[in-house]
């Protein structure tokens, strides 16, 4: 079964409870969330809102504006750290976890071990950041192994390219990005993680990291020298292991594709060699690598964003018809149950947000889609669930739409759902328990009806393109079925309830091995009371009265 749900978090906000929160605040001033908020309460209720995994964002060791020299860990320079909090994605040692996240900053290790197991112990598995592309701009590791070289240890930077470098280099030139920068030195000038071999990149470039080099000659014509294997290889492929050793269940790799596939192929089986159940879901945003990275990569899973994302969007914010849903999963080629489905994570805007819908209820046909169109896994980020709203002006991040990965920050929503470490929910207002609700109910069927973990899809779009009691532009149906188990989805896109008709047609019939005429008990799954009986036919539409902004899933039983 390749059915699961993520739940992403970004721990430094998740079991931050300060309401006393300041633009640009330190973490004195603003607060932490730690390892150890993640209780067994805090975990029982993510299991119980439908979820499988926990994908702990930003556990890695980062660049930060926060001084724990005292503890042996060398301060950043602020001139290449974005926010006081610093990215999770410019990693400053890959052997050590972030010691905001720690209650006990010499015993950070330990406590995401505890982690791990209680975590485990809740019925959940732990995934988290694999970030291969870029290191932070002063990345050095104090953790490590003894036996192991630091990256950039042995390079020459007198090379701007050599496959024994772990970096690049921009020969005789200083570290100059196209604006103001104090007392930063750097000479000579490394490649920036963005694919930017300036020494001047700009603000909008990722300034604060550092490329890898994986044996691409990039001022070259892209010339790979793979031969003998780059030390740059070895190097990532031993921090998965170290990782792996955690007992970690699975890597989110990001920015898989600005690293060779090449790379991919060659590591991942080593790891899965000895962690057979480990999975890698890879970042992903050119369709035209997409069977690359799998069957060459030897990845399990891809983000989905360029696509089915990006339609979802479309049409629950900008009016697209629905129908292009279709040709959406269609593209896939046969592919689709291989990627994960979202609409929210922390580079996207809030569903929420006035960037977005405005109202987390209103994409709730959407992530019925998400869930339930294919086998895929699908994935929510926290507060999510809630209808967070992700309009902060954060610092750093400032006023985008989106929750902060930058800043030491709170979320009020989280906050109104833990209670204060309660996790009962107590002082979400009725919207946000509505909505809460909603994800429970769906995120449970997702991974227990079998018709959506392991059935196959039939989409009635088609079908009723010409159906004159069926608007194609705001509704859309299909199937999922599995042996004798039926389920009909059907979702209104349009922000008025409605009556519908949905035609059935006889190759649907045929393709679900379904005999017509037979007479079935409808259950609406996300609302059990509403129930009734039915009969299937293609001379027959099944009839149905739809929300504003809904979807209904109809369990059909056949009656002997």
């Amino acid at each position: 079964m390749s059915k699961f749900v993520i739940y992403q978090v970004l721990p430094r906000l998740f079991g931050n409870y300060n309401t006393n929160l300041k633009r640009n605040g330190s973490i004195e001033e603003n607060g932490c969330g730690k390892f150890n908020s993640f209780t067994s309460k805090a975990l029982k209720s993510i299991k119980e809102l439908g979820v499988t995994h926990i994908w702990y964002t930003g556990v890695i060791e980062h660049a930060t504006k926060t001084d724990y020299s005292e503890y042996g860990i060398a301060k950043d320079h602020d001139a290449v750290v974005k926010g006081n909090a610093g990215s999770p994605y410019a990693i400053r040692d890959y052997y050590d976890v972030d010691p905001d996240l720690a209650e006990d900053v010499p015993n950070r290790m330990k406590e995401f071990e505890k982690l791990v197991t209680r975590t485990h112990r809740a019925g959940l598995k732990v995934i988290i950041d694999f970030i291969p592309n870029h290191v932070a701009r002063e990345y050095h590791s104090d953790a490590k192994p003894e036996n192991v070289k630091d990256l950039g240890e042995t390079d020459n930077s007198d090379w701007h390219f050599s496959p024994l470098n772990n970096f690049y280099y921009i020969s005789g030139q200083k570290f100059q990005p196209k604006f103001d920068i104090q007392d930063y030195n750097e000479f000579p000038a490394k490649a920036t993680g963005n694919d930017c071999f300036s020494a001047n990149p700009t603000i909008n470039d990722w300034y604060e990291t550092v490329k890898l080099n994986y044996g691409i000659n990039y001022t070259e014509g892209k010339q790979k020298q793979f031969d003998p294997i780059p030390d740059t290889w070895f190097k990532m492929r031993d921090i998965l292991k170290f990782w792996a050793k955690k007992k970690v269940d699975g890597f989110r790799c990001d920015m898989a594709e600005m690293v060779p596939v090449e790379f991919w192929s060659w590591a991942i089986p080593q790891i899965k060699a000895v962690h057979p159940e480990i999975i890698f879901i890879a970042e992903v945003y050119n369709p035209a690598e997409y069977r690359n990275y799998i069957a060459n990569g030897k990845f399990d899973y891809l983000y989905d964003k360029v696509g089915l994302y990006d339609k979802l969007r479309d049409v629950t914010s900008r009016n697209f018809p629905v129908r292009d849903l279709t040709y959406t999963w269609q593209s896939l080629g046969g592919i689709g149950d291989k990627m994960l489905n979202f609409l929210e994570n922390h580079d996207e805007q809030r569903i929420a947000s006035g960037f977005f819908s405005g109202d987390g209820l209103f994409a709730q046909p959407a992530m019925i889609v998400a869930a339930t169109l294919t086998k895929a896994p699908v994935m929510i980020y926290f507060g999510q669930e809630l209808g967070e709203h992700g309009m902060d002006m954060e610092g750093f991040s400032g006023l985008d739409g989106r929750t902060t990965i930058f800043d030491y920050w709170a979320l009020k929503s989280i906050q109104a759902w833990a209670n204060n470490g309660k996790f009962d929910g107590k002082l979400l207002s009725v919207e946000q328990k509505e909505l809460r609700e909603f994800y429970q109910k769906l995120l449970n069927i997702t991974m227990s009806e079998k018709a959506v973990t392991d059935g196959l899809m039939y989409d009635l779009e088609y079908a009723n393109l010409d159906n004159h009691h069926f608007n194609s532009h705001e509704q859309y149906a299909y199937f999922r079925k599995f042996r004798n188990e039926l389920l009909l989805i059907v979702l209104n896109f349009h922000d008025k309830d409605l009556y519908t008709e949905v035609k059935i047609p006889a190759e649907a019939f045929q393709y679900m091995n379904l005999s017509e005429n037979q007479t079935f008990n409808c259950i609406n799954l996300l609302d059990k009371e509403e129930s009734y009986v039915t009969r299937l036919s293609s001379d027959k539409t099944f009839n149905v009265n739809l929300n504003a902004w809904r979807g209904k899933i109809f369990k059909l039983i056949r009656n002997k």
